[in-house]
């Protein structure tokens, strides 16, 4: 008698088409369906997901379109929700409903952890006002040193950082502080004291943070409880010459009030997020020449990539061979997750 094949996983993988024309990623899908049946799908939309959805017993898959309810109801045989990333309500339902959900949105954190590092270096040293200045000719050497060195340009080492969100991001860029021997000040109401100790990081407050920090880096998600964590009132607060970086969500700031503080001086900032993206032409912000601009690619590099797919990958393939998965999302983890 023949042995009878067991049956192959159905999984559905519903990314940005880009994804599966990059060639780095090549060696994920091909894992990917040396276990299962594969679709391979780019929806945006509920209604486009749908038959899909119905099909498949398992789904990798960004953040939308968000698996609710109506589509849950039909989608009987799904049984594990693989996701880059998700929001609050969508883990809700999936996890009320008993469907194992893997979240692998941590695989962009080194790379954002190092272009706040990155950000801030540059505009403490001013690297960015002298590298343009240099493109277009127009760069001023000093002749009477030290009496024409611009006192805005300072060094990192020793000085007062703040981190507001200390989760992935948050904690791999504090452990890139380190040699610079920064006083850390952390918020995060769910970060435990022993991480805090270990990193060398005191617990602060807003505040507090505004006032003594010369650097102030936001990390946090965005949700009800974030939502223009730094106001009028707080960023009015900011010390002279603070530095403030924003390689989170732009929802964590209130815009309009940072454009005006700007414009009165004595502030840097460096933004990756935008409320409105691409950031529109005549916005105020690119007129601000202590405004330093990237456009959201604090995260998006190759190796961020191959991790949060061979992430999905391989918790999928540890939930269906038993075994415990390194990224598995819990309930107590929904409200750091972007609302």
């Amino acid at each position: 008698m023949k042995d009878i094949p067991m049956a192959r996983e159905r999984v559905l993988v519903n990314l940005p088409s880009g994804f599966f024309k990059q060639p780095e990623l090549v060696p994920a899908f091909e894992r990917l369906e040396s276990f299962a049946e594969v679709r391979k799908t780019s929806y945006d939309r509920p209604e486009e997901i749908r038959p899909d959805a119905i099909w498949a017993q398992s789904v990798l898959m960004w953040s939308w379109p968000m698996l609710d309810d109506a589509i849950l109801d039909a989608a009987k045989d799904l049984r594990f929700s693989g996701n880059i990333d998700i929001g609050q309500r969508g883990a809700e339902i999936l996890l009320r409903r008993g469907i194992p959900v893997s979240v692998t949105r941590r695989g962009f954190s080194p790379a954002v952890s190092e272009m706040a590092l990155a950000l801030i270096l540059s505009t403490l040293r001013r690297v960015s006002d002298y590298h343009a200045a240099m493109r277009q000719g127009r760069e001023r050497w000093v002749r009477a040193f030290p009496d024409d060195v611009d006192s805005r340009e300072r060094e990192l080492t020793g000085r007062a950082v703040g981190i507001v969100g200390f989760g992935a991001v948050g904690r791999r860029l504090a452990e890139l502080l380190q040699p610079f021997r920064c006083d850390l000040r952390v918020i995060d109401p769910y970060v435990p004291e022993s991480v805090l100790t270990a990193l060398n990081g005191k617990r602060a407050d807003i505040p507090t943070m505004v006032r003594d920090c010369d650097v102030v880096v936001l990390c946090a998600s965005s949700n009800a409880g974030t939502k223009h964590l730094l106001g009028a009132e707080e960023i009015s607060a900011l010390r002279p010459d603070a530095v403030l970086v924003n390689v989170a969500r732009a929802a964590l700031v209130d815009t309009q009030a940072l454009v005006r503080r700007l414009e009165k001086g004595h502030l840097c900032t460096a933004i990756d997020v935008f409320d409105q993206e691409p950031l529109p032409a005549d916005s105020p912000l690119r007129r601000q020449p202590n405004a330093f601009l990237t456009p959201h690619r604090a995260g998006g590099i190759v190796p961020s990539v191959c991790r949060i797919v061979g992430w999905l990958v391989e918790d999928l393939e540890a939930h269906l061979q038993g075994r415990p998965r390194k990224f598995a999302l819990t309930a107590e983890m929904i409200p750091t997750l972007d609302s």
